[in-house]
């Protein structure tokens, strides 16, 4: 398989600073915003953002705007036996009601993963808004789902697969393409690709 990098550490970093100067535009600032992680590597790309966000506004608090959101149960593949283990879902201040929830996840493909977030937040409260920030778009969806916030639009084959890498996860920071193998098989599973 051919692999190639799109996106290194450093170019990953600047994305996710100028994603944290669009949502706090977006937002007016960060009061009421709550920026939920969609495991696995959303959640860090999450914690990196409020991070961003403090940076940006000294009276923002990282730790009181990251959080993880689980989707497991509100997927629609329950019955494929594809599934990961639940994850805990934290809400930081514990309410999403009359919030700003910015979904945050690393690669956007099909729109599969963000529906069933959608439904998550449902199930757990009403925000004021919900947005989408991701990382990768690469396209190819299967659901009318577009993102607010996008780091770099990597526009892909549908045989290739997009590859997240985060330091806290993998140890090094990346995004890679990897070609289908020689046979031309794939089968879209790679590290931190989202349906």
């Amino acid at each position: 398989m051919k692999q190639r990098t799109v996106l290194d550490g450093p170019e990953i970093h600047r994305a996710l600073t100028r994603i944290a100067h669009e949502v706090l535009e977006a937002n007016k600032g960060p009061e009421g915003l709550v920026l939920l992680g969609i495991p696995t590597r959303g959640v860090p790309l999450a914690a990196r953002l409020a991070e961003a966000i403090a940076r940006i506004e000294p009276s923002a608090d990282a730790s009181a705007l990251a959080g993880a959101l689980d989707i497991t149960m509100h997927r629609d593949d329950l019955r494929s036996g594809r599934l990961r283990s639940a994850e805990p879902t934290r809400i930081p201040g514990g309410t999403i009601d009359g919030r700003t929830v910015v979904l945050v996840d690393d690669v956007l493909f099909s729109g599969r993963s963000v529906r069933a977030a959608l439904d998550a937040v449902s199930a757990i409260g009403r925000p004021e808004a919900v947005r989408l920030a991701v990382l990768v778009d690469r396209g190819h969806r299967r659901l009318p789902i577009r993102a607010d916030h996008v780091g770099k639009n990597i526009p892909s084959a549908l045989d290739e697969r997009v590859g997240v890498l985060v330091q806290e996860i993998d140890g090094a920071d990346a995004v890679t393409i990897t070609g289908p193998d020689p046979d031309g098989a794939a089968d879209g599973s790679a590290q931190g690709e989202s349906r």
